[in-house]
C-alpha cells in the first residue's frame, strides 16, 4: 500500500525547469532513499511533497489525501527534519521540544510524555534541561530529529542528517532511523553517503537534472550496470584522452569516465584488462601513480548512470 504517490511533478521558476515531470511512490512502512548530486532537483521535490512550495504540475498525494487540494491536512502526516538546524540555541533541549510540540496542536500530559520519549530515544534524556547552544553538532541534529517525530507522523522526511557531525553521532542517528523504521514509520532520507542509505533504504530513486533517472531495489540497480567493477587510476600527468579512446577499441566510450586526474572504467573482469588497460594510458602519455579496483556497489551505479561522484 503506497503511503505517498507523486505523480507528473514539475517545477518552474521563470525560464528554469527545476523538477520535470517526476512520478515515484513510496509504501507504508518502507524507507525510500533519493539520491542526486547538487542541483539534481532533489530539495526542490522534497519541498513540493512537504507543500512547502505549490508544483507547476503534477500530483502528490500522502495518505490518500491530496497535498494541492487539503495542504494542511496531509502535512499533518508528515515529519520533517530539515538540513538546517531548526532550533533555538539559548532554549533548553526540553524546551525546544515543548515549542514544536505546541505547533503541532499537543498540550498538557500528552505534549509531557511525547517530549519524554522523544528526548529518551534520541540518547539525550540526561541533557534535556542543558542550552542546545551548548551542545555538538550531532547532537542538535538528534534534537532535530526528536522534534520532527514529536506528532507521531506515517511519513518521516530527513534532508540530510548527519552533514557534518561526529561519528558516534551520526551512528546514534542512524541507529534511530532504523528504529523507527522497524517500527512502522515510514522514511524518505535523503544522504551524500552511499552507505547511510545503502544501510538504512529498501528502495532507491536516482535523480539528476530534475528527473528520476534510475529507481528500484539495490540490488535491481546493481543488475542495471551488469554487476560491473570499477577500474579507477589516478595520474601525476593525464594521458591524451581521445588518444586512450583509440587505444582501447574493446571497452565502449559509454563505460569510459574521466575526472581530473582519474580515469574510471567499468569492466565486469578487471583483473583480465588491468595490465593491457595501465599499458595503453601509458602509452598515450599518462605517468600513472595508483591503480584501484573497486566491486559493484551503489556508488559506481551512480557514477555510471550520472558520470560524477554523490559529493561532486
Amino acid at each position: 500500500m503506497e503511503l505517498l504517490t507523486v505523480k507528473d511533478l514539475t517545477k518552474k521558476f521563470k525560464n528554469v525547469e527545476a523538477v520535470k515531470s517526476v512520478t515515484f511512490s513510496v509504501r507504508k512502512g518502507e524507507a525510500y532513499g533519493l539520491l542526486g548530486p547538487n542541483g539534481a532537483g532533489k530539495t526542490t521535490t522534497i519541498q513540493m511533497v512537504t507543500g512547502l512550495f505549490p508544483p507547476s504540475t503534477g500530483t502528490i498525494t500522502v495518505g490518500g489525501i491530496d497535498m494541492i487540494q487539503a495542504p494542511k491536512k496531509a502535512q499533518g502526516l508528515i515529519g520533517i527534519v530539515p538540513q538546517e538546524i531548526a532550533l533555538y540555541q539559548n532554549m533548553s533541549a526540553k524546551e525546544n521540544l515543548k515549542f514544536w510540540g505546541r505547533m503541532y496542536g499537543l498540550s498538557g500530559p500528552v505534549l509531557k510524555e511525547r517530549v519524554d520519549e522523544a528526548l529518551d530515544l534520541i540518547g539525550l534524556a540526561d541533557r534535556a534541561k542543558d542550552k542546545v547552544s551548548t551542545f555538538s553538532g550531532g547532537m542538535k541534529r538528534r534534537v532535530n530529529i526528536a522534534a520532527a517525530i514529536l506528532h507521531r507522523p506515517e511519513l518521516l522526511i530527513m534532508d540530510e542528517p548527519t552533514v557534518g557531525i561526529d561519528p558516534q553521532s551520526r551512528t546514534h542517528i542512524l541507529d534511530t532511523v532504523r528504529r523507527l523504521n522497524n517500527e512502522g514509520m515510514t522514511v524518505i532520507y535523503t544522504s551524500h553517503y552511499m552507505e547511510e542509505v545503502e544501510y538504512l533504504c529498501e528502495r532507491i530513486g536516482i535523480m539528476d537534472h530534475g528527473q528520476f533517472i534510475a529507481q528500484g531495489t539495490i540490488s535491481e540497480l546493481r543488475e542495471s550496470i551488469g554487476d560491473r567493477s570499477r577500474i579507477i587510476l589516478l595520474f601525476s600527468h593525464e594521458p591524451n584522452r581521445q588518444q586512450v579512446q583509440l587505444l582501447l577499441p574493446d571497452i565502449h566510450d559509454e563505460d569510459i569516465q574521466w575526472n581530473e586526474g582519474k580515469l574510471t572504467v567499468f569492466h565486469k573482469k578487471p583483473q583480465e584488462i588491468l595490465s593491457e588497460l595501465v599499458q595503453q594510458v601509458t602509452k598515450a602519455g599518462a605517468q600513472v601513480k595508483a591503480v584501484e579496483i573497486v566491486e559493484p556497489n551503489l556508488e559506481s551505479v551512480f557514477l555510471h548512470l550520472t558520470g560524477r561522484s554523490l559529493r561532486d
